[in-house]
């Protein structure tokens, strides 16, 4: 496919230097469609140049609202009429447009939202979604594919308690409960930090929020929400995802504009795999090993080890003195790269949930597909670890979650260029 972008790396090359986060893709999307829950200007800043981002504009334009996005500065204005409509053109592109589905149902009355796409990680149903908006009062139909909502007398508060702790289905909850009546309570909550940044800025907006980043969350809906400014909290996994990079890269790379204490757990992990890693008020710190040491983890919801973080770090794992064991728990396709990583001379065998990494001496270069955003950052630190050339396509994927991750990865020393992909290369696999 002539045009397709190719991320080529060349490997061998320890990363050194100081490379800068940006907010995090998972708060930034979700804190856009708040801004559907009450006319005016919204100001939202310190938000990444992504692909998903841009796809978030186009549903809230399609929506009725104005957008203007500029050094990391998004504008958006919310008219008083909304469309209340994602169209499935859009909302195939991309999972997170879901969340708009609260704050249509409880500023409109109405949502007309088609089912999600996004990233093919197996089976994640929007059930939790649904019965907990269903409680709050709403009604739903799938009609051709779209789902439809209804709640004509406005959402009323409920208590609402998740059989798992579901991000996505805590933020809907989260936002229809700011502008329902009364009181809504959601148990076994999800408790990651962009549940609670979102708190922040509805807080901002005039909602009454308690208990963010624990399992029961309080939220009394107000009548009176109005248009504010935030500053996006820093993306976690961007910036776990470069200390990895040090560490498979045996480099000392710091990073800064992150709040550490959102990764301990990953770091925890890092620093039993032989990392040194250093830590401080908005920067850390990784020395990496010459070769790491094998480690056992199984990937949880906060504060467990974010499932995000889990390809980069099985990368990492694939070059070990020894054997480990990973298990996914959230994401059952989630192990859909490690083809890609055994191409290159890893040995990772799986069975259902679980991957035993038994570590090699070294990887070899070779032309490799990223089936998603995270597996195709893991592709690229293995690159960086490998002997000789990789060629990483599926770049679109990255592209998503990441801005110019291949700039940060130069301005640390690394050997990576983007460039047209040949169209006989594994790009052109479906």
């Amino acid at each position: 496919m002539p045009g397709v972008a190719e991320l080529v790396v060349e490997g061998g090359h320890p990363l050194r230097g100081t490379v800068g986060v940006l907010g995090a893709k998972n708060a930034a999307l979700k804190e856009m469609a708040a801004a559907l829950l009450a006319p005016g200007r919204y100001v939202l800043t310190n938000v990444p140049r992504i692909l998903d981002v841009e796809l978030m504009i186009d549903v809230l334009e399609h929506i009725g609202a104005r957008c203007h996005f500029e050094d990391h500065r998004l504008q958006i204005v919310v008219p008083d009429e909304l469309n209340p409509e994602a169209p499935i053109d859009l909302v195939r592109k991309m999972r997170a447009s879901i969340v708009v589905l609260g704050p249509l149902l409880a500023r409109c009355g109405e949502a007309r939202v088609a089912l999600p796409g996004g990233d093919d990680l197996g089976a994640r149903p929007i059930d939790m979604h649904l019965d907990g908006l269903e409680r709050m009062g709403a009604t739903f139909e799938l009609v051709h594919g779209v789902l439809v909502g209804r709640a004509g007398d406005g959402l009323r508060g409920a208590e609402v308690e998740l059989p798992f702790p579901s991000v996505g289905a805590t933020e809907n909850l989260l936002l229809a409960g700011s502008l329902a009546k009364g009181e809504t309570v959601i148990v076994n909550a999800a408790r990651e930090p962009e549940i609670v940044d979102l708190a922040a800025m509805l807080t901002s907006m005039g909602a009454a929020v308690e208990g963010a980043g624990t399992a029961i969350v309080r939220v009394t809906g107000s009548p009176g929400l109005q248009a504010t400014t935030h500053r996006v909290v820093p993306d976690r996994i961007e910036a776990g995802t470069y200390a990895i990079a040090g560490a498979i890269t045996a480099g000392d790379v710091t990073v800064t504009g992150c709040h550490p204490e959102h990764l301990r757990m990953e770091l925890a992990k890092l620093e039993a795999a032989g990392a040194v890693v250093d830590r401080g008020d908005g920067w850390l710190r990784v020395r990496g090993p010459d070769r790491p040491r094998p480690v056992d983890f199984a990937t949880l919801p906060y504060p467990g080890f974010h499932t995000d973080l889990q390809p980069p770090m099985v990368a990492l794992l694939s070059v070990a003195d020894g054997t480990s064991v990973v298990t996914e728990n959230l994401y059952d396709a989630r192990f859909r790269y490690v083809g890609e990583l055994a191409r290159m001379g890893a040995d990772i065998v799986t069975e259902w949930q679980h991957a035993v990494i038994r570590g090699v001496e070294r990887l070899s270069g070779c032309p490799v597909l990223a089936p998603d955003i995270r597996a195709g950052a893991a592709l690229v630190l293995a690159g960086l670890r490998a002997e000789g050339i990789t060629a990483v396509t599926g770049v679109q994927h990255i592209d998503r979650g990441y801005e110019d991750l291949e700039g940060k990865i130069r301005s640390l020393g690394g050997r990576i260029e983007r460039r047209d992909a040949p169209g006989d290369g594994p790009g052109s696999r479906d």
